[in-house]
């Protein structure tokens, strides 16, 4: 089983499709009509694994949000996470009733179902693909924030008795995201603060208490009745962007941990659904999921997008990136939890329509980013990690060089490092060597920079700086970030 899922890994990898399609056929494969048969129909259980895999993803998913690309996307992300997801909720809804014949309880649910953006299949297609950082900043914002809201709805439209007034649906969603808002921000904060000036036994310790703050964000944001998915979003985020030990480790293991949240997820919807069931349900989801990507998303992004004054291309290629996964299968076990009627066929509804156009938008978003011509902006940056060195009050920096940085062909004397800090050792082809003030940095080196305690920050924002724009970076208004 582990070496399937290895295997899944690479080919997702390689292959450009999100893992959702890879692991989903997995699950399906050792339950019900497949190879192993086992019958699995614990929707309750799925639902409270699925929510524990996605605080662990919504985690690592903050904790690699550079702030710099987020922070002029962060209005643009709130009203698609907000105004945006009204509009699809009830674009899509009114398709699914009119046209698939659903009763307008259902049809809603429905609505609110899909109308969330997938945080893992995001992410995952997002690495892959080199967009500009404004659009990546928009589509990883909107991502973690837009689970809020849905799960308010969907838990609404749940609910028996009559469904709440339309402005007290909005109260609960503004006064929910509010709270999970304002813990996640203060538990990042907090944490971050610690973690800056508390040095811990072992290094190994600081990426288990990174996500140790994020689950706690969860945790309390839900017990306060706000929106704990907000919550651990904004803590990770924030911890993600302050100057952590070990930060590069941090996200290594985050990372590591979000492949075995998705991994065990997605085989477990894999095994909930039950394949000869969905024969009747294919083409309302083929007819629901038509309007979704072609009529609701589109409208979405533009009727959200107006005031921002966002290009028609970019708008284009943000209509077709709102990616659906896990997500929404999981949303979709609340009407099951709650016994509402009719809740089988929406499962099946939203797990063909999910499996079928995340395989079509998927492999597709790279070719429709080059045929947009949306490249990449900005170098890759320089991954920096920061051990601290508490007796004798300084930092070991760790450089790595990426392939597309500017750092590559600047002499070691050009970085102009302030004084107190300095490059004692440069690792280049598996050989490490002391450098000379005139030997040039190559693409591919580690270096290992010592700075005391005093210029630790300015010896990194110089870094950041050399990293983006050269040997000149000053000069041309490059001042690293």
């Amino acid at each position: 089983m582990l070496l399937i899922a290895v295997a899944a890994v690479r080919i997702s990898s390689r292959s450009g499709l999100p893992s959702l399609l890879l692991y989903l056929g997995i699950g399906i494969a050792i339950g019900q009509d497949g190879i192993f048969d086992v019958t699995f129909n614990d929707a309750e259980l799925t639902q409270v694994i699925g929510y524990a895999a996605l605080v662990v993803i919504l985690a690592e998913g903050g904790l690699g949000t550079k702030w710099q690309e987020i922070k002029p996307a962060l209005p643009a992300a709130i009203v698609l996470s907000t105004v945006g997801v009204a509009v699809s909720v009830g674009v899509t809804a009114a398709a699914a009733h009119y046209l698939v014949g659903l009763e307008w309880r259902q049809a809603l649910i429905i609505g609110a179902v899909v109308s969330s953006t997938d945080a893992a299949a995001v992410f995952s297609v997002l690495r892959k693909v080199p967009l500009p950082s404004r659009l990546t900043g928009v589509l990883e914002a909107e991502s973690g924030f837009n689970d809020a809201p849905v799960v308010i709805l969907v838990v609404a439209f749940s609910t028996a008795g009559p469904v709440d007034d339309w402005y007290v649906l909005v109260g609960k969603i503004a006064l929910e995201l509010t709270i999970g808002a304002s813990i996640g921000l203060a538990a990042g904060f907090l944490g971050a603060f610690g973690l800056r000036h508390v040095a811990l036994p072992a290094s190994g310790l600081y990426p288990i208490a990174v996500m140790a703050i994020a689950v706690v964000a969860y945790a309390a944001g839900a017990m306060a009745h706000g929106s704990g998915f907000l919550a651990v979003y904004l803590a990770s985020m924030v911890l993600g962007n302050s100057k952590l030990p070990h930060a590069p480790a941090n996200r290594g293991f985050a990372e590591g941990l979000g492949w075995l949240a998705q991994i065990g997820m997605f085989v477990l919807l894999g095994l909930l659904v039950t394949p000869h069931e969905l024969g009747d349900d294919i083409l309302p989801a083929l007819v629901v999921g038509l309007i979704l990507t072609v009529v609701a998303r589109p409208l979405e992004v533009f009727v959200s997008l107006l005031p921002f004054r966002i290009p028609v291309r970019e708008q284009i290629l943000l209509s077709w990136a709102g990616l659906r996964g896990a997500v929404p299968i999981i949303l979709a076990t609340i009407p099951m939890v709650g016994g509402v009627e009719g809740s089988a066929r929406i499962f099946n509804i939203v797990f063909v329509l999910v499996v079928v156009y995340t395989l079509v938008q998927g492999p597709t978003l790279p070719w429709l980013a080059k045929a947009l011509k949306l490249g990449p902006g900005a170098p890759s940056d320089l991954g920096i990690e920061s051990a601290p060195l508490e007796r004798l009050r300084g930092h070991l920096l760790s450089v790595a060089i990426p392939q597309e940085s500017r750092m590559h062909g600047v002499e070691v004397a050009e970085l102009r490092l302030p004084a107190g800090a300095a490059v004692t050792l440069v690792v280049r082809e598996g050989k490490s060597f002391v450098p000379l003030p005139t030997t040039v940095l190559r693409r591919g080196d580690e270096l290992l920079v010592v700075a005391t305690d005093p210029v630790r920050d300015a010896a990194e924002r110089r870094l950041l700086a050399v990293g983006e724009g050269g040997k000149l970076a000053g000069w041309l208004g490059t001042a690293g970030h």
